[in-house]
């Protein structure tokens, strides 16, 4: 696993990863979280064949929290529509303001394929990153805040400060028929600037790759839309 490492940079203006435990009021974690990490990575580079092992998320720039009001809806989607007049909500939220971060992942390959080794997709994915290509633009939490990436350099330093955390979210496990289980990891702490859930994130190795027919779909469309980008690559060189 160790060939198949990758380290990008994303920062952003604004960022909130909800805590799960607070339902009315959003209030966002004070680091990003490893599905957020994982998320960003899929929106630069996904493949059917391998799935994401995030090990570290470092913290870049001081933790600034920032309030804002918003207007949400507090109604499901269902079969009927929603008539966002009657629906409409103000809430409150605790985001993050100015955010940086370096995710350190590398390439998992329940069973390697000489023609493919993760080497192959951490080249591809550090050159999506270098032009800038992703599938969807990453976002922070919520997909009105977005996400820029880059390669990370050495001047790229996490803060020095250590961040108590509690119980954090650490992403969706999915069993062979797509069935969704969120998975926490406890005691956490930013140290030195860094979020260590490498060990953690072992178990999500073992979550169904395709989740589920809704969105196998899409994920399906990427894939299709991978291979004919990787085609016209060659043809290129």
């Amino acid at each position: 696993m160790k060939a198949g490492i990758v380290r990008i940079k994303v920062w952003g203006e604004f960022a909130c990863f909800t805590r799960p435990d607070l339902k009315v009021e959003r209030m966002t974690y004070p680091c990003m979280t490893p599905s957020a990490a994982r998320g960003v990575l899929d929106c630069i580079l996904w493949k059917p064949e391998f799935a994401w092992h995030v090990h570290t998320i470092s913290v870049l720039k001081p933790v600034k929290f920032h309030s804002v009001k918003r207007n949400e809806i507090n109604a499901l989607q269902g079969k009927n529509p929603i008539i966002i007049e009657e629906s409409r909500t103000q809430r409150n939220s605790i985001i993050l303001k100015d955010v940086a971060y370096i995710i350190v992942a590398s390439v998992y390959q329940p069973k390697v394929d000489e023609k493919n080794p993760p080497k192959k997709y951490v080249e591809m994915f550090n050159r999506r990153a270098r032009k800038g290509q992703c599938w969807r633009r990453p976002f922070f939490g919520t997909r009105e805040f977005a996400a820029e990436f880059g390669p990370a350099s050495e001047t790229d330093v996490p803060i020095k400060e250590e961040i108590p955390i509690g119980s954090m979210f650490l992403d969706m496990w999915y069993d062979e028929n797509g069935v969704p289980t969120p998975k926490f990891f406890y005691d956490v702490a930013v140290r030195s600037g860094v979020l260590d859930c490498s060990k953690e994130y072992e178990q999500m190795l073992t979550s169904k790759h395709i989740q589920g027919e809704i969105a196998s779909y899409p994920r399906q469309l990427i894939h299709e839309f991978n291979l004919v980008e990787e085609a016209s690559e060659k043809e290129e060189l």
